[in-house]
């Protein structure tokens, strides 16, 4: 397991009320049957809306999520270096407060 990969597990551990699951295919962590982080190509995936979705998405390398490949973007959905892995937590927390609403 990567640094990366570990990272991503711990910080969506020490989320309250978190489980661990898959969404498409990729790992990720759930509150209640709401996905709010995963895990795709050594970055931290954040489903964010507002200030924290900005934020997360002028990052240098930080980009909307298209797991497909094909020009799909997700557009809720922020694909974040591990660069920047010192945001994570931050994020991780704006992502699950935002499924939560």
């Amino acid at each position: 397991m990567t640094e990366a990969e570990e990272l991503f597990y711990t910080t969506g551990a020490k989320i309250e009320d978190s489980v661990k699951s898959q969404m498409f295919g990729k790992p990720c962590f759930k509150v209640g049957k709401k996905a709010f982080v995963c895990f795709f190509k050594e970055s931290m995936v954040f489903k964010l809306t507002d200030t924290f979705h900005s934020e997360a998405l002028s990052l240098d390398g930080a980009e909307l999520f298209d797991p497909s490949g094909k020009g799909r973007a997700m557009r809720e959905w922020v694909q974040v270096p591990y660069d920047y892995k010192d945001l994570w937590s931050k994020f991780a927390q704006a992502a699950v407060e935002y499924v939560k609403e």
